[in-house]
């Protein structure tokens, strides 16, 4: 049977990563069924526009049948999910989502972004010279990047996937990290600091990942490493002897009026980028293009063209002396580092930092220390959490005293969202930069809407 032509269930096809794969497959010419027993937008509309929305919500086992060539298990699905049960019972084999990534890319050379932070970044930074360039790639990206109506590319004729590869685990059925299951020619970690607590209960087993992850690179593969980052700077030295690893670190740069000019090998290079952390990560990436045939000059030149990638510092609306941004970060290395970057480019202007406690990890009180400072740069820092999150989440409560004494009590903190809002409209917002980070949406604030009602 020509791959084509093969038919695939995924259990669990309204998530954010699944719905994407199952669209690329079906863009493949595969025959693509799913189930789900919730589909919210954007997944919905993808589906139904490529013709492969569920007819119906919930769990039906009438679609699992031995003329399945694959079944794919999502995370939102659970152990007892009546179709795997079904799937198992008919010896139909059974695939997580990256591991059928793998399976569709075993042939080319795989290409996979790890680390805790700046991964999207430094794919969508890739991906972009990459489209500039002309070379055809197959790709995954974890968000949804500016230009792409679908996050996942899989095609029999490109040599070469991108791959972003997340630490979180695989399955409800395979507790393996996501990216130990790419084995990666060519792999790069940005940097390593402590995530998803509520699967890697300590650091040191958090770092054990990205030494197996490191370990499972191919024989002869490469390792990009971020050498300023000790942690990953210790495994760039450890696997020296066995990979070819090549390290990287934020080069000089000057700060100007619309973002950066960059230095490197006696040539500077106007980007519209800025902040420290994002030339750390370009450098990242203009090695991994290097490992692919794409000469530096190049790959700088064609960075000229790059804005960012979604909702990583993403410009919501700007008038002469005032700007706001919009970014995703939440853990205490991407505040640290977004809150610099914005201060360092804006340095003459008040900068006032917004952040939402959101994740498992961010709201657990043991966790709250970690945040020591992280928006330390900021002129007003203000952190705000929703008790009911905390309750839906099953967590044990935190306090405004709590959470002030884990960032070091240079913050203010706020549990409604009418009490940010009320913040934000009773400022005065002339030469100021606002910067709203959280991987939600501070429980219902329309970012480009205040936007515009502030720059008014």
């Amino acid at each position: 049977m020509e791959k084509s032509n093969q038919r695939v269930h995924f259990i669990a096809i309204g998530g954010s990563a699944m719905h994407n794969l199952a669209i690329a497959l079906s863009r493949k010419g595969m025959i693509v069924t799913g189930s789900d027993d919730e589909i919210f937008e954007p997944s919905k509309g993808r589906l139904a526009k490529q013709g492969i929305l569920p007819e119906s919500i919930g769990w039906n086992t009438q679609l699992i049948s031995k003329d399945l060539d694959a079944v794919i298990l999502g995370m939102h699905a659970r152990e007892d999910n009546p179709e795997l049960l079904k799937a198992k019972e008919l010896n139909i084999p059974i695939y997580s989502y990256p591991e059928y990534l793998y399976e569709q890319s075993k042939d080319k050379t795989r290409v996979v972004i790890g680390g805790s932070h700046g991964k999207t970044t430094i794919t969508s930074m890739i991906l972009h010279v990459i489209n500039e360039v002309g070379i055809n790639v197959d790709y995954m990206v974890g968000a949804q990047l500016e230009g792409y109506d679908c996050m996942v590319k899989i095609t029999e004729e490109a040599e070469i996937m991108i791959l972003e590869g997340d630490e979180y685990l695989s399955s409800p059925i395979d507790r393996r990290p996501k990216f130990h299951l790419y084995r990666p020619n060519v792999a790069i970690i940005s940097g390593i600091a402590w995530d998803h607590i509520n699967v890697f209960p300590t650091f040191e087993n958090y770092v054990d990942q990205f030494d197996i992850f490191c370990s499972l690179i191919e024989p002869n593969g490469t390792l990009v490493y971020n050498a300023e980052d000790q942690e990953v700077n210790r495994l760039g030295v450890k696997y020296a002897s066995e990979l070819n690893t090549i390290e990287y670190q934020t080069p000089d740069y000057e700060v100007v009026a619309n973002g950066t000019l960059l230095k490197f090998e006696g040539n500077e290079y106007p980007l519209s980028i800025f902040g420290g952390h994002n030339l750390q990560n370009l450098m990242g990436a203009m090695e991994l293009g290097k490992a692919i045939g794409i000469a530096p000059e190049r790959f700088l030149t064609e960075m000229a063209t790059f804005t960012g990638a979604g909702k990583r510092l993403q410009k919501v609306i700007e008038k002469d002396d005032f700007v706001m941004f919009k970014d995703f970060a939440h853990s205490p290395s991407k505040l640290k580092a977004t809150t610099k970057a914005v201060k360092e480019q804006y340095q003459d202007r008040t900068v006032v930092a917004c952040m939402e406690l959101h994740t498992f990890s961010s709201l657990k009180k043991e966790f709250l220390p970690h945040y020591k400072d992280a928006m330390k740069v900021a002129d007003i820092a203000v952190v705000y959490f929703s008790p009911e999150v905390v309750k839906h989440k099953k967590l044990e409560p935190i306090s405004k005293e709590l959470v002030a004494e884990g960032f070091g009590g240079n913050v203010i903190v706020m549990n409604e969202t009418s009490e940010i809002l009320e913040f934000i409209h009773s400022r005065k917002w002339n030469n100021s930069a606002l910067l709203m980070m959280s991987s939600g949406n501070f429980d219902g604030i329309d970012y480009d809407q205040l936007g515009e009602e502030l720059a008014r």
